[in-house]
């Protein structure tokens, strides 16, 4: 669907009745990373995911990076025009940012929020590291499952989570975000912390941080006391992709969340 700035966001249904469930994915991912938590969501709502800027099948006129309000404003268009508010809003990483962004500034929107492992405040952190990182790698790679080992050392979800952000290309595999942009959108968050927002969002929250968490830095404890009626859970043996290293327990936590939301 076109938004008001002319960029097209791209969107999946995922079937389902009843409630309305938005899946907002993370950094370098699109909606279909969601594919296999969305087969037991759509037991508890219609379930609908979208390809953030600069990412998956989405389009955009101009460049970016784009600030995460714009981020935000694209979700809340999103529910507007597909008539699914309020919604229960499904965030991983940065789609957990812009979920709690949503839930703040636009309550009316959102019925409950899910945020995992994600943290408010990454200020004196830069991007640095990660783009060398990813400088050093290929730009294209001869085959998926090249993909799936060049970034699934030690964690095999990340080159799974990564193997479905790649279109094959005349020379190869490539990803669909380039590292430069997604360095560009994470550098944001260096800049500016996220607390204020964090503070006003009051809709029934549940807060999954990863054990091994290179992001949250044990700051979801911090988040859960400032949300009134928020329940933080750190998941034992995962790392940043908690849904993909621990499916059961993911699984577990959030349909015990959604079967206790009212109505």
């Amino acid at each position: 669907m076109t938004v008001s700035d002319g960029a097209c966001i791209a969107v999946r249904g995922y079937g389902g009745t009843g409630r309305s469930i938005l899946l907002l994915h993370g950094l370098m991912g699109r909606a279909s990373t969601w594919w296999q938590a969305s087969r037991w969501l759509a037991d508890h709502g219609r379930v609908v995911a979208v390809d953030a800027r600069a990412h998956g099948d989405t389009t955009t006129p101009t460049p970016g990076p784009w600030p995460t309000e714009r981020f935000v404003a694209d979700a809340v268009e999103v529910i507007e025009a597909l008539e699914l508010g309020p919604a229960v809003v499904i965030g991983h990483s940065m789609g957990g940012l812009h979920g709690w962004e949503l839930a703040a500034a636009r309550p009316d929107l959102v019925s409950a929020l899910v945020v995992e492992d994600m943290a408010p405040d990454h200020r004196g952190r830069t991007a640095a590291p990660w783009v060398s990182w990813f400088e050093a790698m290929p730009a294209a790679y001869e085959s998926i499952a090249a993909v799936r080992d060049a970034f699934g050392w030690p964690r095999p979800s990340v080159g799974d989570y990564i193997a479905e952000c790649v279109r094959e290309a005349p020379d190869g595999y490539r990803l669909l975000t380039e590292h430069a942009m997604a360095a560009a959108i994470a550098g944001e968050w260096g800049e500016r912390d996220f607390w204020d927002s964090v503070a006003r969002v009051h809709c029934p929250t549940l807060l999954l941080e990863a054990e091994e968490s290179p992001i949250a830095s044990e700051q979801m404890a911090a988040m859960a006391k400032l949300m009134p009626h928020a329940r933080h859970f750190r998941v034992p043996g995962t790392g940043h992709l908690l849904h993909d290293d621990a499916p059961r327990r993911y699984r577990e936590l959030v349909t015990g969340f959604l079967t206790g939301l009212p109505g």
